[in-house]
Parts: C-alpha cells; sequence; structure tokens
C-alpha cells in the first residue's frame, strides 16, 4: 500500500438525510453545548484520491424519485436492543483517513449536511509490513493496545473526536479484539516495526505493550496440527483456531477480558459513540457479551446520561455454515453481508434480475430483520476482492451501477447504511484477472 496519504475530497457520499433535516436521539442533538477543542495543523502527504463521486447526482436522483433518507433515533437501553424509532441513519467509512482530515471533514461537511456518524480505521498500534509495502490490512495486525496508528497520534485522535462531536457527528471505531499480528510477523521494536515502536516477538505470542504473553492465545484449544482454521464447518476451529495465521487471543480468560474492556473503555471515555468489531465469528458469543457489558457509558459531555456504545459487528454469514449471524444479533446490530450480494446481482441483471425485484428487498430476501441489520453496498474488504460476496458486490469501478446501488440503498427502508469513501489503485488485469496485492 501507499505510505499513509491523505484523501482529496472533491466529493461526498449522500448525508442520511437528503432534505438536509436535523439529526436528534437519545444519545444527544447539535444543540449541546460545543466543548473547546485542541487544534492541529493537518499533515498529510497529497498523493491520495478519494472515490465517492456521488453527492450531487445521489441528490438529484432521489429528489426526482420522491424518496428522501429520513430521521434515525436509536434507543439503546442494552446491548441486547437496538431499536430504530423511524427512518434510518448514515455511518459512512472514512477507510483509512488521517485524524485530522477527519476532524475537517465533520466541520465543513458530514455535520451540516446530516451525517449521525463515522467508522475509522483501527486506532490501536499496529505492526509495520514492508512486503508488500504498507498494505491496509496492516491496521487489522495490532500489537498492542495504544493509540498510535499512521492515522496519527493519541492527542490527534482524541481531537478529532472532540471536533466532529461538537458538530453531531459521531465516531464509531473499527476494534480488532479477536487476535494480534500474524505468527510470522517477527520480534522488534522501534518505528520500523510498528506504528508506536512497542517491542513484540510473534513466535513467543509475546506482547508486553499490553501485556499477553502465551498463555492468553488459544493454542492449546485448537485442534489442527497447523494451529490455523481449516475448515469452517467446525466450530471450534472457526473461534479457537487462528484466522489466516493471526495469532488467536483467548476471550475465555479473565486477562484478555480485562485488557479488552480496558482498551475499549479509554475509546469511550474519550468520547467515542460506538464500534464496529472485527472478526465476530471467530470468538464466542458469550464471551463478547461479557465484554459488551462491561463497556462504560457514553461520555456525558456529549450524551444523554446513561446512553451505551452502540455495537456492530462483523459476522459473514452468506449460508452453509454452522455459524449464523442470529448468534450475535442479540448482543448488537450485525453485517448482512448478503445484501450487496443480492443487491448486487439484481442491478447487474443477473438471473432476470429486475429493478422492481427490489421491492420487497430485506427480510423476505431471508436477510437478517432490519433492526439487527447494518448494510452496505461494498466494504474494504471486498470492494478489494477479500472477504464476502463474489462477482456480484459492486464497487467505484463500476461507477454508473454502484450509483444505483447506494441511492436505492440510502432510500429503502431496511437496516442501518453506511457508505464507503475509499480511494483508487491501480489495477493489474490480464486476460480479464486481476493481479497483484491491492494496496
Amino acid at each position: 500500500m501507499m505510505r499513509q496519504q491523505k484523501p482529496h475530497r472533491s466529493n461526498h457520499p449522500l448525508p442520511r438525510t437528503a432534505l438536509g433535516q436535523l439529526f436528534t436521539d437519545q444519545w444527544g442533538s447539535r444543540s449541546q453545548p460545543v466543548v473547546r477543542c485542541i487544534a492541529f495543523d493537518r499533515c498529510a502527504t497529497q498523493d491520495q484520491k478519494c472515490l465517492f463521486n456521488v453527492k450531487a447526482k445521489l441528490c438529484g436522483c432521489l429528489l426526482a424519485l420522491g424518496l428522501g433518507v429520513g430521521l434515525s433515533q436509536y434507543q439503546s437501553k442494552s446491548h441486547t436492543k437496538h431499536h430504530i424509532q423511524q427512518g434510518r441513519s448514515t455511518i459512512v467509512h472514512l477507510f483509512e483517513w488521517r485524524w485530522n482530515d477527519i476532524a475537517e471533514e465533520c466541520e465543513r461537511y458530514l455535520g451540516p449536511n446530516g451525517f449521525d456518524g463515522v467508522q475509522i480505521s483501527p486506532p490501536s498500534e499496529n505492526v509495520v509490513v514492508t512486503k508488500p509495502w504498507r498494505p491496509w490490512w496492516e491496521r487489522y495486525q495490532p500489537v498492542s493496545y495504544n493509540l498510535c496508528s499512521r492515522s496519527g497520534t493519541q492527542q490527534e485522535l482524541r481531537d478529532m473526536v472532540c471536533r466532529c462531536n461538537n458538530v453531531g457527528v459521531k465516531i464509531y471505531a473499527d476494534v480488532v479484539i479477536n487476535h494480534m499480528c500474524m505468527s510470522g510477523a517477527g520480534e522488534g521494536e522501534g518505528r520500523r516495526r510498528s506504528t508506536c515502536g512497542s517491542y513484540f516477538n510473534a513466535s513467543k505470542r509475546e506482547f508486553p505493550s499490553v501485556p499477553y504473553s502465551a498463555s492468553h492465545f488459544n493454542d492449546d484449544k485448537c485442534t489442527t496440527s497447523s494451529r490455523n482454521i481449516e475448515t469452517y464447518q467446525d466450530i471450534y476451529q472457526v473461534r479457537n483456531c487462528r484466522l489466516l495465521g493471526l495469532l488467536d487471543l483467548a476471550q475465555d480468560k479473565e486477562h484478555v477480558r480485562e485488557r479488552i474492556v480496558d482498551y475499549m473503555n479509554r475509546l469511550v471515555d474519550m468520547g467515542i459513540a460506538g464500534f464496529r468489531v472485527d472478526a465476530c465469528k471467530h470468538m464466542w458469543p458469550e464471551d463478547l457479551k461479557n465484554i459488551y457489558s462491561r463497556l462504560h457509558n457514553l461520555n456525558t459531555t456529549w450524551f444523554t446520561q446513561g446512553s451505551r456504545p452502540l455495537i456492530y459487528q462483523e459476522i459473514i454469514d452468506l449460508g452453509g455454515e454452522p455459524i449464523k449471524a442470529t448468534e450475535y444479533s442479540g448482543l448488537g446490530l450485525v453485517t448482512e453481508f448478503k445484501y450487496g450480494t443480492m443487491l448486487g446481482s439484481v442491478i447487474r441483471k443477473w438471473n432476470q434480475g429486475k429493478l422492481s425485484d427490489l421491492k420487497t428487498c430485506g427480510e423476505s430476501w431471508d436477510l437478517l430483520p432490519s433492526g439487527e441489520a447494518l448494510v452496505f453496498v461494498d466494504n474494504h474488504d471486498n470492494q478489494r476482492g477479500h472477504g464476502a460476496g463474489g462477482a456480484s458486490i459492486l464497487t467505484f469501478w463500476e461507477p454508473r451501477m454502484y450509483k444505483m446501488a447506494v441511492a436505492f440503498m440510502l432510500a429503502h427502508p431496511y437496516g442501518v447504511t453506511r457508505v464507503m469513501s475509499s480511494y483508487r489503485w491501480d489495477q493489474h488485469v490480464v486476460d480479464g484477472k486481476k493481479y497483484g496485492d491491492v494496496p
């Protein structure tokens, strides 16, 4: 991947309400007193190209159809209940954006245009990968829970959260708590090895900055000789063995739970409104329930007293595996990957699909109940050929159909919607096949 880059943000996703309505919910409103934040100068390189070029066109499309994207209010009385009272909200995933740039985006565009919130890339310290050069997925290989990454420092993160909350835009952090880095990541310290410079030894499973040691991982429970997941038909392998060689944490151990809860609560106390929890299928639901139950209430500087963090969990469930998304839907929202797959198939007119078929899109398509689903056309994984969805997934590389899909998602009353703000990379295509690692 390219070195840390600054997105070029001349165009932006459609806001959650096309009519510019203000957002108010039980977490607070824009009438909250403004808190003074520490200002930072912008610091980023210049070569990243923001891709989401749909704002004006989608607004015109929705208004021409007589469709608006309504307000959404969450009544989150516990971690297990998320009720959408009316309409929907929209989260924008500012993938790999720097904290300083997100703060400016909240103030300049997202706040004034009624977005609910921003999903940020994992804020924790991660291993530095150089082969290939600094790929996006290094962010999903933590070596500690220190809050410094190539998106910025801990103080820059704190400043961004403050400034976004001041204009009514919530911040949802992507957290990686299933695993640490890959077992083959080696040993080292300093900025050439990790984003904060912390020492780690992956082969010995030593992460003293947390601290974790060999006893805090699931290797003793894994039954495969490789210690990796070898079949997704065995729920014990999926939840106790290593995902693609990533060192699998034992969330049933109290020390591990305490370290994870401390990490997430530091973010909540800072003003984070909730979490996208990575790789939930690979953790036992009862362990996640325990962890979520220990989270602090949201910061009353910006949110109503007693408000709870919003949890949405990455669960890839396309059918055909014993682990089901419904095992986790009582704990929080669940990412509904089938939505993007089915929507892409209809818009591509596969299998005699017609746009009129979309009128029934929702639970009758064997999707999760609307109040339990977070939906999206594409995400950072399947946009790059990873994760779930296959060839039907629409991305910015097919702009006309992509805009149609996003417009439909924002207008149709199903699920909590999330849109992507990504960046362009060079494609290498030979005989219709894509080659090379995607940055």
